[in-house]
């Protein structure tokens, strides 16, 4: 912004025989010929030591030599001698500028001012050192003064805008910046800093614009390309910024800046080892940057080099140990990796760095919530939206918390206003859907649902599988759905642990895995088996990665296994190896996407064969998943299109069940469930999310028509009885006739079935376990039969066990027969009396029966897998001939 120092050429006043040789000197200065110039100043001057032009204009040669000291003592005796000469002042202003002396220039131009107020030149640098001395508002004067004396000046032109900018007056600033370069087109300056006021103004496709010409001005302009790189950022033009960036580098190779921003434009790329490469060349240059090792981390975090990600987060924070980024970074790592309880360590130190850390306060919930601390990281939610109130992510996890302590109602309120800050939000429509149907809060139900299911054909991660599995009889929805959230979330690594090796051994090993080896509903089905698999053909082990419940049904479990492994605390990559090292053939998911799962085991492909069975009745969408296990009835010969696994139809069922499940010896009467001795009771004891209004329609219209009867519901919580009782009412019906059981241990829930008179089952999700339950306990079980997995499975538990008249193909034909059968004991009597007999001569509770054909579905898998062939849909042929 200053200009260069140039002489002045003056009279000095004097007439003497030296004047000759003077304008001889004056004459080599202005051509640029300083050495010649400066030999007659320096001659003069042993003549006349005071000659004060010879003093001034050496003064300024050598301040363009750059010897300003010597300039300002030269130029400064100059003044003593001729204290009225304007130039020399005004150059002596110059010097003192360039000695960084800007309140002693400023001195020098007003004296050099009150010789000559109008002079452009000395009003436009006197405004240069006033913006340099923080006063733009007086900069702008002087440079308006400048222009009204020589109104095209481009120096002053320039300086104006400057000025402006300064002052925020960037509308006029770059008004101002637009007349310079109508003056002076190719003014490289004047672009690069139109393209800074068009930033400020926000409009940073047209900053990017003028940075371009600016560039294509002077290609070695570093600042341009330096801005012109990081608008760039802003815009997502990741690619043309690291071209920028590229450019920086070309001409100043060891900038930190460009490096540290290539890194950070090719991890936006999602060019993860791209962007290590360019972070490690940063730390040659400064082998302790802080933020260069923080955001290495990150690429390493996305690379899949977690350990190198937590040594690099490492590094940074032994350079900077409260580099909040960096404990939060290592933690999120950590969570990955399974190591809660270290995580938790890293999000603290994160908070104790700075206590107004929204997000490590939610982080840290989310693994205070593995860790089962429930309320604490309830809290720690609660922090995060004190702090910020619309910060969504915390909003969805403390949803989430909510959710798993049963208090579905205020889930909902959370998942709400997280979609009234972000419909796209992922998975809080269906989050919000799925919470309403635990306490059967039904308002706008048909309405949501639809806009959930055309999100999810969209391709928008709308909602969880599992949500959809619940909520659609659609196999196209389900198979959409899962395969979207698999290749989001866990698409299979581009380096498989096996890799087509085939492993020859006496027995096949069967790994199951699953975070549920205690009382529930999967091990509930399960356990027989697990027993009974044939210890000579088969090595079976269990690999359990849920939480540490020291139960009855936990001990049972141990013992059934040959290997039983506790991998809760490892990773899954950890998991995954330990698997391949130990020659897995076939690995088995029991969870899919239910609560717990751990879908990146499988991503790993840590089997030859994994199988996707029990935990989750319906497609994992990944094409890791080799096979699913089936029958005929739930999957259909038809319907393998909606399964991205290839199918396996075990003959009987598919659902193995435990046919050593105790009910208890304790004779429960009516009157202590709370039900009315004479009257007929329906019965559903699913879980209530699974209750929708159009089957609720026609259980109260069973209760107008059957006189006396109630509705007998498990009682899941109490916002589910408040809504259905009111639900109840305004369909006519007392509400009293509705009573809810709460949940008891599983011999006297199995016992309390006897004093039903008929289980009605729910659509599209049907009872699983519970149908199981309701059959073995002896109560007789009507259903409606869906077009997908999970409304087809009662129909397949009824075939086994010789009751297909109870399988209905649509709620008419299904609130028929259930009315017929209220009303007709004779035909009820006859429908329980047959169950009882078939209870133990039909296949369903057969375990060892399920068991061989189990056993025969993974031979024939294993001896594909041998043969080198890929995986196929077969059909396991019945051991048992002919139907009992």
């Amino acid at each position: 912004m200053s200009r260069p120092l140039v002489p002045a050429i003056t009279s000095s006043g004097s007439e003497n025989q030296a004047q000759a040789e003077f304008e001889k000197a004056i004459t080599f200065h202005q051509e640029g010929k300083l050495d010649e110039a400066e030999a007659i100043y320096r001659s003069l001057l042993r003549q006349q030591p005071r000659h004060a032009d010879a003093l001034h204009f050496l003064g300024v040669a050598q301040g363009q030599r750059q010897n300003l000291i010597e300039a300002a003592a030269l130029i400064a005796q100059s003044i003593e001698v001729d204290p009225g000469n304007a130039a020399a002042h005004s150059n002596f202003g110059n010097v003192l500028k360039g000695l960084q002396r800007n309140a002693d220039a400023l001195v020098s131009y007003d004296k050099a001012l009150t010789f000559n107020g109008d002079n452009s030149e000395v009003l436009n640098s006197r405004g240069v050192v006033l913006l340099e001395l923080g006063r733009p508002a007086e900069a702008l004067n002087s440079f308006e003064r400048a222009l009204a004396a020589s109104p095209d000046q481009v120096q002053a032109l320039f300086n104006r805008g400057v000025a402006l900018a300064a002052l925020n007056r960037l509308e006029e600033s770059l008004a101002g910046f637009d007349r310079v370069l109508a003056v002076k087109a190719e003014y490289a300056e004047a672009l690069f800093n139109r393209g800074n006021v068009l930033v400020a103004l926000a409009r940073h496709e047209h900053a990017v614009e003028s940075y371009d010409q600016a560039i294509a001005i002077r290609p070695d302009y570093v600042d341009a390309l330096r801005k012109h790189g990081g608008t760039l950022m802003i815009l997502r033009r990741f690619e043309e910024a690291r071209a920028s960036y590229e450019r920086l580098l070309s001409l100043i190779p060891d900038d930190l800046d460009a490096f540290f921003n290539c890194g950070v434009a090719l991890v936006e790329r999602r060019k993860f080892a791209d962007a290590v490469v360019y972070y490690d060349r940063a730390l040659v240059v400064k082998s302790d940057y802080p933020e260069v090792l923080n955001n290495r981390g990150i690429a390493l975090w996305w690379s899949r080099r977690y350990e190198e990600a937590i040594e690099s987060y490492d590094r940074a924070l032994v350079v900077r140990p409260d580099y909040a980024d960096a404990h939060f970074n290592r933690g999120i790592v950590l969570a990955h990796l399974n190591r809660h309880a270290d995580a938790l360590i890293s999000y603290d130190h994160a908070i104790a760095s700075n206590p107004e850390y929204i997000k490590a306060f939610s982080n840290r919930g989310a693994v205070l919530g593995r860790l089962q601390r429930d309320e604490e990281a309830l809290a720690s939610y609660d922090r995060a939206l004190e702090l910020g109130p619309d910060f969504v992510d915390a909003l969805n996890n403390r949803g989430g918390i909510f959710r798993k302590m049963g208090l579905h109602e205020r889930a909902a309120q959370d998942y709400s206003r997280l979609l009234d800050l972000d419909r796209e939000y992922e998975h809080a429509a269906g989050n919000k859907l799925y919470s309403d149907l635990w306490v059967c809060n039904w308002r706008q139900f048909h309405e949501s649902r639809q806009v959930l299911f055309d999100a999810v054909q969209e391709g928008k991660l709308a909602g969880l599988p599992f949500q959809i599995l619940v909520m659609s009889d659609s196999g196209a929805d389900q198979l959409q759905c899962a395969q979207t959230y698999v290749a989001r979330k866990y698409p299979a690594t581009a380096k498989p642990l096996w890799s087509g090796e085939r492993y020859r051994r006496d027995r096949i090993r069967v790994a199951y895995l699953s975070a549920d080896f205690r009382d529930h509903a999967t091990t509930q089905l399960m356990a027989e088996l697990f027993e009974k698999h044939d210890a000579e053909k088969f090595e079976v082990s269990a690999w359990s990665f849920g939480p540490s419940v020291k139960d009855a049904m936990h001990e049972r479990l141990q013992k059934s296994f040959e290997y039983f492994n506790d991998v809760r605390s490892k990773s899954d990559i950890e998991v995954a190896a330990m698997l391949r090292g130990g020659e897995i053939d076939i690995a088995v998911d029991l969870k899919g996407f239910t609560y717990g799962c751990r879908p990146s085991i499988f991503a790993q492909r840590a089997a030859p064969i994994q199988v996707n069975y029990l935990g989750y009745p319906g497609t994992t969408g990944a094409d890791y998943m080799d096979y699913i296990i089936g029958d005929a009835e739930v999957i259909p010969v038809g319907h393998d299109a909606f399964y991205t696994e290839k199918v396996v139809r075990l003959p009987d069922t598919f659902q193995v069940n435990d046919s050593k499940r105790a009910l208890s010896e304790r004779a429960l009467s009516r009157a202590e469930a709370r039900l009315p001795e004479s009257a007929f009771v329906f019965c559903c004891f699913n879980n209530n999310y699974k209750i929708t209004p159009d089957v609720f329609d026609v259980w109260m219209r069973l209760l107008k028509r059957v006189e006396g009867s109630v509705l007998w519901l498990l009682e899941d919580n109490a916002a589910a009885a408040r809504n259905l009782r009111l639900e109840a009412k305004s369909r006519g019906v007392q509400a009293d006739r509705l009573v809810f059981a709460a949940r008891v241990l599983p011999p006297d829930h199995l016992a309390r079935h006897k004093l039903a008179d008929l289980f009605l089952d729910t659509l599209p999700c049907n009872a699983h376990t519970t149908a199981s339950d309701a059959l073995w306990a002896g109560l007789p079980l009507l259903t409606c039969r869906g077009n997908a997995f999970p409304g087809r499975v009662a129909a397949s538990l009824l075939r086994a066990i010789g009751l297909p008249e109870l399988i209905t193909d649509n709620l008419a034909a299904y609130e028929a027969l259930a009315l017929k059968l209220a009303t007709t004991p004779s035909m009820l009597n006859e429908l329980k009396a047959k169950l009882a007999r078939n209870r133990d001569t039909y296949p369903l509770f057969d375990t060892d029966r399920f068991r061989r054909h189990i056993e025969s579905a993974y031979v024939k898998m294993y001896e594909r897998y041998q043969r080198g062939e890929p995986p196929e849909s077969f059909s396991v042929t019945r051991i048992d001939a002919g139907e009992k």
